[in-house]
């Protein structure tokens, strides 16, 4: 079932949430910091961010779901993003979609949470899938954006491969010895994406940039982040190795995927297999926005989220 475009609503302006970092315990020697929001008990949900992001991808969302009722929020840097730890150790073992989900999974079981809603974009969105097919008794509903299954070697397109060049690139060890470490390199290396990626009415401030950077270029942090793609689990490498619809093994939580109609990665046309792979989705176009649909659309976000836990919205 599609959903139509909705004019976004107004930005609302809320102030800066104040920090309540924690540390998880130890999945496979990797310690997770994250935000927790909110009231223990009530319907759970966690958040998780893309590359290049941190956990603080979703600061327009928080405020939005705490305002509109009760629910217990989690919001985790992944391995080797933020605050988390970043061992450099076998990427192929340690920086998989499921060695993330493994961290995730533990998150889950310590802190007690049942029937979760995972929302997730880019990095996030295939953890949250991965963590939903290893483990589909802890989670109640995912909201996605891209990527999602059903690209097919229409990643090898010369258009998707004037998009998706960074993912090679970063398996070159190249990519760590010219930019970790090395502030102005990362610098602009992160704007170029945040600056090429959004959508038409959204532009990254300096001042978010720069936050970001101060995360991406201590030493060891950009090496971090990309031993995701390091590790095989980027979209050309998945997309080209995934199982056809008849062998895979799919996804019975209740779905929905909010798909970006500006996202160069992503066209919105390579949304017409989602019910390949999900027994139960529906999709939402967020119109005239780019690739960070948490800070792009938080609104329309937002909504698919409460609506996921059941509190009613006026």
């Amino acid at each position: 079932m599609v959903k139509p475009c909705a004019a976004p609503a107004q930005e609302r302006h809320n102030e800066a949430m104040a920090s309540r970092a924690s540390r998880s315990a130890p999945v496979d020697g990797f310690r997770l910091t994250f935000d927790r929001y909110g009231t223990p008990g009530a319907p759970p949900v966690i958040l998780l961010h893309g590359w290049p992001g941190t956990r603080h991808d979703y600061r327009r969302l928080v405020p939005r779901l705490l305002e509109a009722g009760e629910v217990d929020l989690v919001v985790p840097d992944l391995r080797g993003f933020g605050n988390s730890d970043k061992h450099a150790v076998s990427v192929g073992h340690f920086y998989s979609a499921s060695a993330q989900a493994a961290s995730i999974v533990g998150l889950i079981k310590e802190l007690g949470l049942h029937g979760v809603v995972i929302a997730g974009y880019d990095v996030g969105s295939r953890v949250a899938q991965s963590v939903t097919r290893m483990h589909p008794d802890l989670v109640h509903a995912l909201v996605l954006s891209p990527p999602l299954p059903g690209a097919g070697d229409r990643v090898l397109t010369a258009r998707a491969q004037s998009e998706f060049w960074y993912q090679a690139f970063h398996q070159l060890p190249l990519s760590a010895e010219l930019l970790d470490g090395n502030a102005e390199a990362v610098r602009e290396y992160l704007r170029h994406f945040w600056d090429h990626w959004s959508g038409p009415d959204f532009t990254l401030g300096e001042d978010d940039l720069e936050i970001l950077v101060a995360d991406y270029a201590l030493p060891g942090a950009f090496a971090a982040s990309i031993a995701w793609y390091r590790a095989g689990a980027g979209t050309v490498t998945q997309s080209l190795t995934e199982l056809p619809p008849e062998r895979a093994i799919k996804i019975h939580a209740p779905t929905d995927v909010l798909w970006p109609d500006q996202d160069p990665l992503f066209p919105a046309e390579w949304a017409d297999r989602l019910e390949h792979y999900f027994t139960d989705v529906t999709l939402q176009i967020a119109c005239g926005a780019g690739h960070f649909t948490p800070l792009e659309r938080p609104e329309q976000f937002a909504r698919l989220v409460l609506d996921r836990v059941g509190i009613r919205q006026p």
